[in-house]
């Protein structure tokens, strides 16, 4: 599996069968998108920092809800949460999505906008690889994500929705998560990350991905 960042919550992650590409952005938010092509689109909700679909191309199969999805070898579970810590009345409904692809379980948390319930730890502890927002402001803060992650214990976390040079709102920096996860300044961001079962690492890994690669 190889898992790419394309900047705010936007992933492309390649299997041998499928490509799936989790919440396209409209470019207005400061990224550059560009045409990536992918089998499968997830949209955690539709507000165009995560449901930009018609920027995908190809002919890619749109996933957007709670449910169960199987495409091209992929198992898909939408998990119905909040944007917000209001049950949805400031920022509306948000999907958390469970992806079974080669033999590991991926999770991305889309705009998750509160801590988890004991139900939903319960429906996504099988997770490996775990997609978290760490930015604050319209969804979880650093402090937030680092006990999703403690509860989870997934191998592999990578964050998702803070501040960078080419954003054009306010976000918290990813720094402040780090530090929340003990982890010591000089974390170097990487292009890209290629994983397999085998080489899972027993203890979670922090790892921060570069949008500019």
């Amino acid at each position: 599996m190889e898992i790419t960042w394309l900047g705010h919550s936007c992933f492309r992650v390649k299997g041998k069968e499928a490509t799936l590409l989790a919440d396209p952005y409209d470019e207005s938010i400061g990224y550059s998108l560009g045409k990536p092509r992918a089998n499968i689109v997830t949209s955690s909700h539709p507000h165009p920092g995560h449901g930009f679909t018609s920027g995908v191309g190809g002919e890619p199969r749109i996933v957007r809800g709670p449910g169960e999805y199987e495409i091209s070898g992929v198992f898909i579970t939408g998990i119905g949460t909040f944007h917000d810590a209001e049950e949805g009345r400031e920022r509306g409904k948000n999907t958390i999505y469970l992806i079974e692809m080669e033999d590991m379980t991926l999770c991305h948390l889309g705009d998750l906008g509160h801590p988890l319930s004991t139900e939903q730890v319960a429906e996504i502890a099988s997770v490996e690889v775990l997609l978290v927002p760490v930015g604050g402001f319209s969804t979880i803060d650093a402090t937030t994500a680092t006990e999703i992650v403690r509860l989870l214990q997934p191998r592999i976390v990578i964050p998702m929705h803070f501040q960078t040079e080419a954003l054009r709102f306010q976000l918290a920096p990813v720094d402040r998560f780090l530090r929340e996860m003990g982890i010591k300044a000089g974390l170097s961001a990487q292009p890209r990350l290629s994983i397999t079962k085998a080489g899972l690492s027993e203890e979670t890994q922090v790892v921060v991905l570069d949008y500019r690669s």
